[in-house]
C-alpha cells in the first residue's frame, strides 16, 4: 500500500477534516491524519503549545507495520467522543517510532520502569517539559482483562494533572533522573581476551533450543547477531572438533533448518515475518520488516560458506529476491516494511484452507501440496485456516513420498508458483513506504554478502544503486539524514543511521574498486568520532551534539531488534584501523568493547555483536588487497571468488583498479593499497597477516590453498 492508498484509506474511514499529520512523510503518521483526534507531530508548534496551555502531552508512538497499534486507532483514535476527551484535555502527539527511535528509546524505558513491560502502540503522558508521569501500552476501548479503558485512563491523568500537581510533577522528575542514569556504565574490569568470549558463550548454549532451534521459548526471534558469534565460536576452518564446536554447530544447523522450514519462513514468496509466536517457528506475527530480511538471509550465507549446504544459500537468495520484488523503491533504496494485517485481519493474506488450495491446484496436485506443506482441515491457525511450512523440512517430505531432490522440486516449485499467484489476487497487505538509512544500509551489506556467495550481479548493481542514492539525496553539507519519503529527505541522522550506512561502504569497498566508498566511510567516521563519542566515559551516544536536546541522551548498546549501534561501530573503527594502519581508531573501538564488557557474560544475547566485534579486536589481524587493472578484470574476479567463498569473518578486503583515473584518491586515503604493483601484468592479491606481509599471489588454486591455511589459524 503506498502512502496515496494509505491517505485515500484514511479518508475513507472518517468525513473529519485533516489535522496536523497530514503534510508528514511517514506512512504511520500518515495513516492518522484523518483522525478526529488533533494530532500533532512532534515539534515546536506542539511543545509550545503544551508550555502555553499548561496542557499535558498525550505521546503515542507506533509504527506501520504494528497490529496492535491499527487496533488502538480503530477503537479509540477513529472514535469521536474518545477524540473529543483527548482534544480537551491534552497536547496530542504522534510519533513513528522508526522515525523517531531516540524518543522511542527514551520514553519505552520509562514505561518499562512505570509498568515493567513495554511494546507498541506506546502511550505516555508527559509534562509540559517532557517529563514522563504516567504510561503504558495499549488501552482497550472498555474495561477488559483486567486493563482499564483508555477513557478510564484519561480521566485518571486529567485529575492526577488538575488535583495532584504536586505529586505529579515530583514523581516525573524521579523518573526522569532514573532514566538519566540508567546507560551510565562504568568500563569492565576484565582484559579483552578470548576467555570472555568463551565465558559469554556458555550461557547462550544453556539457553539454546535443541528441538526447535533458537533461544528459549515463545515468543520466539531470529537472534541474527547470537547466529553469527555462534558461527564465529565455532572457529569454522579448524581440524579440531571440540565439543564446543559441535554444539555450535548443532546450534546453527537445527536454527537455520527449522527457521527455512516453519511458518516464520514465507515457503511461497520467500523472506522473514517479524518473529514466531509459538517455539516452533510455526505462526509468525505476519508483518515482514526489511531489517530482519537485511539481518537473517546474512545468517543462512554464511552458514552456506561453513557447511556448503546449498538449501541455505537458497533460502538466502529468495529472501534477497522477495525485498527486490517487494521493498525496492524506484530510487533504488528499500521501504521498510509490510503491515501484518490485510483486510483487518492478521495473516490474511498469507494462509491458506484445503479448499483454496484445491480451487487453484486441482485435486491431486492440492493433496500433495497440502501433505507436503501441512495444509489440514482443521488447521495450525486461526478458522481452519494454515500457515504453510515443511513439519519435518523437505528430506522427509522427500523420503515419505520417495522422490529424489531433483523430482520433489520439479513437482513442488510450479505449484508453489501457482499458489504464488493465486495469492497476489488477494488484498495485500499495507507497505511502510517511508525509508530509513540504517535499514536501507544493512540491505546493501546482506545484498553483498549474496553476491560474494552467489556471483549473481544483480545484487551487486541493487546495492551500488541503494548506496548512490543514500549518498546522493541524505548526506547533505557532510551530516546524514535519517529518512526519506514523498521525495523528502530529513530529521538529523542517528547513530546507527551512520553507523551501518558506513559498515556497507566497506562492504562496498570489498566488492567495487571505486574510491567513493572508502572515502566516504572515512568522512562519516570522522563526523561519529566528532559529534557521537562520550569523551568523559567513552562509547558513542545515540545521538550527535547537534540533535535537539531531550530529557535524556542515551546511548545504543543492546542488541535488540538490529544489532547495537555501539556494536557496529567499534567493528567499523576495527576494520578502518586496519585498512588505514592507524592505531588511534583501535583505541576508540577498544574503549568502546571494553565499556560493555562486564555485561557479556550476564546478557550475551543482548550483547552477541559486540561480543562479534571483540571477537574480531583479539583476531590476529588480516588484511587483503586486490589490485588489478582493466585488462586483469576477469582474472581479478576469479582471484575473489575464492576469497568471497571463504569463510573469514574477520579479513579485511579491499579493491583498486590500476587503470582508473581517480585510484589515486584511493591509494592516498588507504595505505594498505600503496606500492602494490600487479605481478606478471596479472591481477595481484597481497595478503598481511598479524602485520606481516605473504607473498603476492596470481594463482587462483594457490590462493585457496592460502585462505584454508589462515582460515585454521583466525
Amino acid at each position: 500500500m503506498s502512502q496515496n492508498d494509505s491517505l485515500k484509506s484514511a479518508k475513507e474511514k472518517t468525513a473529519n477534516r485533516a489535522n496536523k499529520l497530514l503534510n508528514e512523510s511517514s506512512t504511520y503518521l500518515l495513516q492518522h491524519a484523518y483522525n478526529p483526534v488533533d494530532w500533532y507531530p512532534w515539534g515546536e508548534e506542539a511543545l509550545k503549545r503544551a508550555r502555553d496551555e499548561d496542557k499535558p502531552i498525550l505521546l503515542s508512538i507506533g509504527y506501520s507495520a504494528c497490529h496492535w497499534c491499527h487496533v488502538m486507532e480503530h477503537e479509540s483514535f477513529e472514535d469521536e467522543s474518545t477524540a473529543e476527551i483527548m482534544n480537551r484535555n491534552f497536547i496530542n502527539i504522534k510519533v513513528d517510532r522508526e522515525e523517531r527511535p531516540d524518543l522511542d528509546e527514551i520514553y519505552m524505558k520509562s514505561v518499562q520502569l512505570l509498568t515493567g513491560h513495554g511494546g507498541w502502540p506506546m502511550t505516555v503522558f508527559l509534562t509540559p517539559e517532557l517529563k514522563p508521569f504516567y504510561a503504558g501500552t495499549y488501552f482497550p476501548p472498555e474495561d477488559r482483562h483486567g486493563m482499564p479503558s483508555f477513557k478510564r485512563v484519561m480521566s485518571g491523568v486529567k485529575n492526577a494533572w488538575e488535583k495532584q500537581r504536586q505529586d505529579v510533577e515530583e514523581s516525573s522528575a524521579d523518573i526522569t533522573k532514573h532514566l538519566s542514569m540508567l546507560d551510565k556504565v562504568s568500563a569492565g574490569q576484565s582484559e579483552l581476551n578470548d576467555e570472555l568470549l568463551e565465558k559469554a558463550l556458555e550461557p547462550l548454549l544453556k539457553v539454546f533450543d535443541r528441538q526447535w532451534g533458537g533461544f528459549g521459548g515463545a515468543p520466539k526471534f531470529p537472534h541474527a547477531a547470537s547466529l553469527s558469534f555462534a558461527m564465529r565460536s565455532m572457529k569454522p576452518g579448524s581440524d579440531q572438533k571440540t565439543s564446543k564446536h559441535l554444539l555450535c554447530l548443532e546450534l546453527i544447523t537445527t536454527t537455520l533448518n527449522r527457521m527455512a522450514w516453519g511458518g516464520i519462513h514465507d515457503q511461497l514468496a520467500g523472506g522473514f515475518a517479524r518473529y514466531s509466536v509459538d517455539r516452533r517457528w510455526l505462526i509468525p506475527h505476519f508483518e515482514k520488516m526489511l531489517y530482519d530480511n537485511a539481518l537473517i538471509p546474512r545468517n543462512y550465507f554464511d552458514g552456506y560458506l561453513i557447511t556448503s549446504d546449498k538449501y541455505w544459500l537458497e533460502v538466502g537468495k529468495a529472501t534477497l529476491d522477495f525485498v527486490l520484488r517487494e521493498l525496492l523503491m524506484p530510487e533504488g533504496a528499500f521501504y521498510c516494511s509490510l503491515d501484518a494485517d490485510s483486510e483487518g485481519e492478521e495473516g490474511k493474506f498469507y494462509v491458506w484452507t484445503p479448499e483454496q488450495i484445491e480451487a487453484a491446484l486441482g485435486k491431486e496436485d492440492a493433496e500433495f501440496f497440502c501433505a507436503v506443506l501441512d495444509v489440514t482441515k482443521q488447521g495450525n491457525f486461526e478458522h481452519g485456516r494454515s500457515a504453510l511450512n515443511f513439519p519435518e523440512g523437505p528430506d522427509l517430505a522427500m523420503s515419505r513420498f520417495q522422490m529424489s531432490g531433483p523430482e520433489f522440486r520439479q513437482r513442488l516449485n510450479p505449484l508453489k508458483e501457482r499458489l504464488l499467484a493465486e495469492r497476489e489476487k488477494r488484498v495485500r497487505p499495507g507497505r511502510d513506504d517511508k525509508m530509513l538509512t540504517s535499514w536501507s544500509s544493512l540491505m546493501i551489506s546482506c545484498l553483498l554478502d549474496g553476491y560474494r556467495v552467489s556471483g549473481d550481479r544483480n545484487y551487486l548493481d541493487a546495492a551500488l544503486k541503494a548506496a548512490d542514492f543514500i549518498l546522493n539525496n541524505l548526506w547533505k553539507d557532510g551530516r546524514l539524514l535519517r529518512t526519506y519519503g514523498r521525495g523528502i529527505a530529513k530529521l538529523n541522522a542517528y547513530l546507527e543511521d551512520y553507523a551501518y550506512l558506513i559498515q556497507a561502504l566497506l562492504d562496498l569497498a570489498a566488492c567495487d574498486a571505486s574510491p567513493r566508498w572508502f572515502k566516504s566511510a572515512e568522512l562519516l567516521n570522522d563526523f561519529v568520532l566528532t559529534h557521537f563519542w562520550d569523551e568523559e566515559n567513552a562509547g558513542f551516544f545515540y545521538t550527535s551534539d547537534e540533535h535537539e536536546e531531550l530529557i535524556a541522551r542515551t546511548k545504543h548498546f543492546y542488541d535488540g531488534s538490529t544489532p547495537s549501534s555501539s556494536s557496529v561501530s567499534a567493528m567499523n573503527l576495527i576494520r578502518l584501523s586496519r585498512l588505514k594502519g592507524d592505531l588511534k581508531l583501535m583505541n576508540y573501538a577498544e574503549r568502546t568493547i571494553k565499556l560493555y564488557s562486564s555485561f557479556f557474560h550476564k546478557a550475551p544475547d543482548q550483547f552477541s555483536n559486540m561480543l562479534c566485534a571483540l571477537d574480531s579486536y583479539n583476531a590476529q589481524a588480516l588484511e587483503i588487497a586486490v589490485l588489478f587493472d582493466d585488462s586483469t578484470k576477469a582474472q581479478a574476479e576469479e582471484l575473489l571468488s575464492v576469497i568471497y567463498r571463504t569463510y573469514l569473518p574477520n579479513a579485511v578486503l579491499i579493491l583498486s583498479n590500476l587503470s582508473a583515473s581517480d585510484n589515486e584518491q584511493l591509494l592516498a586515503a588507504c595505505p594498505l593499497l600503496r606500492e602494490r604493483p600487479l605481478q606478471n601484468s596479472l591481477a595481484t592479491v597481497y595478503i598481511c597477516r598479524n602485520f606481516s606481509c605473504q607473498k603476492p599471489i596470481v594463482d587462483k588454486n594457490a590462493l585457496a590453498q592460502e585462505l584454508a591455511s589462515l582460515q585454521k589459524s583466525q
